[in-house]
């Protein structure tokens, strides 16, 4: 009787290396989304004469619907997708806290601080952004894209 060969086993990377990639790749989508937003709302804000929370709210939800496509097919990949709807409900919806949270930082500058120039607006929008997206990055790996059962 042949002794069998041990099965050679593909080594998969290690969670640092997983976990970087994806936060770098993560963070790819969010530049994106980041500038098809902040071109957004200076092109409304300054071109069409829109209101400061206007100029934010219609280009972030362009941003959000770009940035589902790019995480679900591109970062996130690798996790499950039950194909419900459930998981594009989820994200929505936690974008709509992020949106909440970079209307708040654009607001406060604007109407609280009195800051109405192109610096001042500017510099909420980013705060919002910079904040909104550490709320995203962690309520889509907890909530939205979940680890594949395997």
């Amino acid at each position: 009787m042949q002794r069998s060969r041990p099965v050679k086993t593909v080594e998969t990377a290690p969670a640092y290396r997983t976990f970087l990639g994806e936060l770098l790749s993560f963070g790819f989508v969010g530049v994106v989304g980041t500038l098809i937003m902040v071109f957004g709302a200076n092109l409304m804000r300054a071109w069409l004469g829109g209101s400061p929370i206007t100029s934010v709210v219609i280009p972030t939800v362009v941003s959000t619907l770009a940035s589902y496509l790019l995480n679900r097919f591109w970062v996130f990949r690798h996790r499950d997708s039950d194909g419900s709807g459930r998981e594009l409900a989820v994200f929505f919806a936690l974008n709509g806290v992020g949106l909440l949270i970079q209307v708040l930082c654009t607001g406060f500058t604007y109407y609280t601080l009195g800051l109405h120039g192109g610096v001042g607006f500017n510099a909420g929008l980013l705060a919002g952004v910079a904040f909104g997206a550490g709320f995203r990055y962690w309520s889509y790996k907890k909530w939205v894209f979940t680890p594949s059962a395997a």
